[in-house]
């Protein structure tokens, strides 16, 4: 589904990600982890378009029409069928549950701006189609009561529900979460552990996430990534991370 070869981002003289080299299977949850700086969060904005890699490729489907998506724009890698989340929540503030959901077909829309102001075809069956998947997504993810409420007065974890299927509405077939449990409380973080195994089902996803909160990643991970300032020490089973000795030194040090 995504290969990552050799990727390095620098910022100046600063090198944030080096060499780094990623393979994720159709279907998985895969984890990546390390301290904080280590370059999670560059990875996931290398992936998705934010920064150009300095050096290296990324490929999207490898294998079934493989596509190189290396420094493309974060909107053609979108329509591409990758999508995420953010570290820190980013909802449309002023919108409601359901409006915030209906942002997300923008990208499944093919009618032209005439076709839209006149109503022509295809543009009002575009709309119902949109309107009918976004009722759908506030089912499955437990916001269907809640459709009519303001984004931000949801309890957090609803509020990150809410950015989740907003992602959900741009259909992709690879999803990225920067750390989907930050904030949450201990009920809250199980429910997620459930709901992102739920998705990854009832979607056909594949699933790239990156968490601090170890329960979480090594819960619903079936493998992981190990990122260390910038460099990948580690990749393996839940069982292989918790008992490598460089992953121990990263988190914990060593005398």
């Amino acid at each position: 589904m995504l290969q990552i070869d050799q990727m390095t981002m620098r910022f100046g003289g600063v090198v944030a990600v080096s060499e780094a080299t990623m393979q994720i299977n159709k279907g998985e949850i895969i984890g990546l982890i390390g301290p904080n700086g280590a370059g999670k969060t560059t990875v996931f904005n290398v992936v998705t378009g934010i920064y150009p890699p300095t050096k290296g490729k990324i490929f999207f489907n490898p294998g079934e029409g493989s596509v190189d998506i290396s420094g493309k724009k974060p909107n053609v890698i979108c329509k591409q069928g990758i999508c995420r989340t953010f570290q820190n929540i980013r909802l449309f503030k002023s919108m409601s549950v359901y409006e915030n959901v209906y942002m997300g077909h923008h990208m499944d829309l093919k009618s032209g701006w005439l076709q839209a102001i006149f109503h022509l075809p295809p543009y009002p069956k575009e709309v119902r189609e949109n309107r009918e998947h976004t009722e759908y997504l506030l089912e499955s993810v437990g916001l269907a009561d809640e459709r009519n409420e303001l984004a931000t007065s949801l309890p957090y974890g609803m509020q990150r529900r809410l950015e989740i299927a907003r992602a959900l509405a741009t259909r992709p077939k690879l999803l990225l979460l920067d750390e989907p449990a930050a904030g949450m409380n201990p009920q809250e973080t199980k429910d997620l552990m459930a709901f992102i195994k739920k998705i990854r089902d009832e979607y056909d996803l594949t699933i790239f996430l990156i968490e601090h909160h170890m329960d979480v990643i090594m819960g619903v991970s079936e493998r992981i990534y190990v990122l260390d300032h910038g460099v990948m020490i580690a990749e393996g089973t839940p069982e292989v991370i918790q008992s490598n000795p460089k992953v121990i030194e990263a988190y914990l040090g060593v005398e």
